[in-house]
């Protein structure tokens, strides 16, 4: 069992380190103050073909597996730009899967090369205010009409809306009591965020303010019949297909905000000194450091192992649900023990480990919450009975 990286990709880590090495802690504490997206980062990424990593090569992409968008992702999450750099490209990654595997030729060609290009950027409209994690409370609608459907309804936590172009859509086309189960009915489109039925509006938050979190209010958009993808009323089982990658992206996040906050503690210990030694010298500060880096190479290794397990078309829920929470858990840890080893200058934003703090609790927050990974690992992996 060979738990380093091959050639290829050492040299990816390497490149987008490369990369993200141009945009220095500066760079992302004025986006932090300022909320300007990072569109210099985000077009250089594109630049660099990195945004199609796991998209095929037909239109673009890389074709390489979820174990590469990994890799990548925590490259950039491990750089200066925290949480705001992989979120300014997060949805390219997996977020066209389902076009990728269920939209049509046509339709590949007309969006895929635009998205891996950075030429179009879009959206990812699924969870509602009434609904959080329960998808199938969703009550946007898609009502069929001569050329296509109308929707109305209204989206929350929309990252990217305010610059994207595109929205992938989740919407009801069939009541849930219709249905044989709950998931039937939901419908997914690729279209365009038009403003003249869309109203974006986006959330203050505590965190990456770089990249917006929005609510979306739909009020009669019109989705042409050709950007409907796959079959009507199959939209969450697609869906399905992007939701392990997505949390095994998000681990791969969360462990390399938790190895950069590490990383700035240890070196902020060695060369603080009080009471004429380093603080580094007290087993106080260096123990809770050490355990943080054995959560972190701890979550690393279930994460590697759900990517691999899905590249080779195993299943992967548990492991990539495990790896979500482990990185959640372990990068928010870390990235508290970094503020608590800076003392005081920790609670100061020239020392940046309180905005990865911050940044790092979308994490654990998104796309699913701790406890109902728990929730999920003690029926999957365990046996118990369902709770909720």
């Amino acid at each position: 069992m060979d738990f380093s990286y091959s050639s290829e990709q050492q040299q990816i880590s390497d490149s987008v380190e490369k990369i993200c090495a141009g945009f220095d802690d500066d760079y992302w504490l004025k986006r932090d103050q300022s909320g300007e997206f990072p569109f210099d980062f985000y077009q250089q990424m594109a630049d660099g073909g990195w945004l199609g990593i796991a998209l095929p090569e037909a239109y673009g992409g890389a074709g390489l597996g979820v174990t590469e968008a990994a890799i990548m992702m925590h490259a950039v999450a491990n750089s200066s730009g925290a949480m705001s750099a992989a979120s300014s490209i997060h949805i390219n990654i997996f977020g066209p899967h389902p076009v990728a595997v269920f939209g049509s030729e046509e339709q590949k060609q007309r969006w895929l090369p635009d998205l891996i290009a950075g030429k179009k950027r879009c959206c990812f409209g699924v969870t509602e205010p009434d609904a959080g994690l329960n998808t199938t409370a969703i009550t946007t609608r898609a009502v069929r009409c001569d050329d296509g459907y109308v929707a109305h309804g209204k989206k929350i936590w929309t990252s990217t809306a305010m610059q994207a172009d595109k929205i992938m859509l989740l919407t009801r086309t069939a009541p849930k009591s219709e249905g044989k189960r709950p998931t039937d009915g939901l419908t997914l489109f690729y279209t365009d965020l038009d403003r003249k039925y869309c109203d974006v509006r986006s959330i203050p938050k505590m965190g990456r303010a770089a990249v917006d979190s929005c609510e979306v209010f739909i009020d009669g958009l019109p989705i042409p019949e050709s950007d409907l993808i796959g079959e009507e009323g199959q939209g969450f089982y697609y869906l399905l297909h992007s939701l392990n990658p997505e949390r095994i992206l998000v681990a791969s996040e969360a462990i390399g905000i938790g190895r950069n906050a590490l990383a700035r503690a240890s070196e902020y210990a060695k060369q603080r000194v009080v009471f004429d030694r380093p603080i580094g010298q007290n087993q106080a500060i260096q123990h809770p450091l050490a355990i943080n880096w054995m959560e972190l190479e701890s979550a690393w290794l279930m994460a590697m192992r759900a990517a691999s397990l899905y590249d080779q078309e195993q299943s992967c829920g548990i492991e990539a649900n495990a790896a979500k929470y482990l990185a959640g858990e372990a990068g928010f840890k870390a990235c508290t023990q970094a503020v608590m080893t800076h003392g005081g200058m920790g609670y100061a934003k020239e020392f940046h480990v309180e905005r990865l703090l911050r940044e790092v609790m979308i994490t654990r927050l998104a796309p699913v919450s701790p406890q109902l990974i728990l929730c999920n690992i003690a029926e999957k992996a365990l046996g118990l009975p369902k709770s909720y």
